[in-house]
């Protein structure tokens, strides 16, 4: 009923270990720490998850199978790409971003102080105005996330709207 209404809604979780090595890419921009997310891409996992969200309120597979980890094509690729081409598939189908809503959970580095930077980065690839994100962090106060095993974890969810 609500695709009928012009509303469409997608949810998403991304998930990465924390290594050694790897630059840490939060929503589009890098974040000063000893760790990064080990994964094909650059390891962004709030724009994976957010990127997987807006794919599914468009009614399109998930980016694991428009942008496979087995083609090297993507190999080190900056997740802006993915968001990118996720927003270019659902303009297509006539949608436009009505809100989104992310939450992050990583016990460190703290990102608050990185929120306006974030929501400026997003809120120009996703063409809404700031206030139509809502981000926000949490740390798992080690009970997802051992400090033996440092991760991050990025929830979206995502209204659409028909232009």
């Amino acid at each position: 009923m609500l695709r009928e209404a012009g509303f469409s809604f997608g949810f998403s979780v991304d998930i990465h270990p924390l290594v050694e090595g790897r630059k840490l890419w939060i929503g589009g921009m890098e974040i000063p720490s000893p760790r990064g997310a080990l994964g094909h891409s650059d390891g962004d996992a709030l724009l994976h998850a957010l990127t997987d969200a807006l794919l599914s309120a468009g009614g399109f597979p998930d980016i694991g199978s428009l942008f496979p980890d087995s083609d090297p094509t993507y190999k080190d690729k900056e997740s802006t790409f993915f968001l990118k081409k996720a927003m270019e598939l659902i303009k297509e189908k006539g949608f436009r971003v009505y809100q989104v809503d992310l939450t992050l959970i990583l016990d460190t580095p703290k990102i608050a102080p990185y929120y306006p930077k974030i929501k400026e980065i997003l809120s120009s690839i996703l063409e809404v105005s700031p206030v139509q994100i809502g981000l926000k962090a949490r740390t798992s106060e080690g009970v997802l996330f051992p400090p033996t095993h440092p991760a991050i974890m990025a929830y979206a969810f995502v209204v659409l709207k028909l232009a």
